[in-house]
């Protein structure tokens, strides 16, 4: 493969049934490298991401770590990390590197679309209509990004600030913490489709409030294994039985 200026570094842990249209997507967003990050699946993952990526390697399990391991074999100058189950849109990779021609800036994130589940109701898929645009607006005012949200950032800088904790949950709260404090970063126009599978299982509202309370908790000085115990339980009062663990996409 000829170097390209931007890696992709996507974590996995038992996505078959997504990883192969994530890294498509990676593909149709413009010139790339595409690294996959797997914490042991025990499914077809990592045979479907041989055969689509340029590169796959294993990791310890757990989101922060496998990122970690990613951008540690990558060549590009720019990392985006993304999640298994989101996908980038067209021309998103050079829309990133344009943004970076600007030197004060050292990465950001996108905006988010949430995708429904095919039998999803009218008020659901508003809801999470709805939900994906405050993602979007809590972005804009705190620059404190989500995974779902693909963030980017130069990789002299990722290493600059001593890339992901490796912590059980709010790793990319902190990152984009420490993204703050090393330079300017910016929400990008462009939306990712991310699956909305937590927030139809748990309820839009009640999802929202809940990652709230988890990130207000962090910041105010909660453990990220308190977070990640909570996070576990679910909010109280959940519809449905609860996403995948927090190791796998959707989180």
């Amino acid at each position: 493969m000829m170097p390209a200026r931007l890696s992709v570094i996507i974590p996995t842990l038992d996505e078959e049934a997504s990883i192969a249209r994530a890294i498509r997507s990676c593909r149709e967003a413009g010139p790339c490298e595409v690294i996959v990050g797997d914490g042991g699946s025990r499914d077809r993952t990592v045979e479907i991401a041989r055969g689509e990526a340029d590169v796959v390697i294993s990791s310890p399990p757990g989101r922060a770590a496998q990122m970690n391991a990613g951008a540690a074999v990558a060549r590009g100058e720019v990392f985006l990390f993304l999640h298994a189950d989101t996908l980038l849109p067209g021309g998103s990779v050079p829309a990133v590197l344009g943004t970076l021609q600007d030197p004060t800036v050292i990465g950001g994130a996108f905006r988010v679309r949430l995708a429904a589940s095919p039998d999803a109701s009218r008020y659901v898929r508003a809801t999470l209509g709805i939900t994906g645009r405050m993602i979007g607006a809590r972005g804009a005012v705190s620059r404190s990004y989500s995974g779902d949200q693909a963030i980017f950032v130069r990789a002299e800088a990722f290493r600059a600030v001593g890339g992901y904790p490796e912590i059980p949950l709010m790793e990319d709260v902190e990152l984009s913490r420490r993204m703050r404090r090393a330079g300017k970063t910016v929400l990008l126009p462009l939306r990712v489709e991310s699956s909305g599978r937590r927030w139809e299982a748990w309820g839009s509202l009640r999802t929202v409030l809940f990652m709230w309370r988890l990130r207000i908790g962090y910041l105010l000085g909660r453990t990220p294994s308190r977070c990640a115990e909570a996070y576990r339980r679910g909010p109280a009062l959940k519809r449905r039985e609860p996403p995948p663990p927090m190791s796998s996409a959707g989180r």
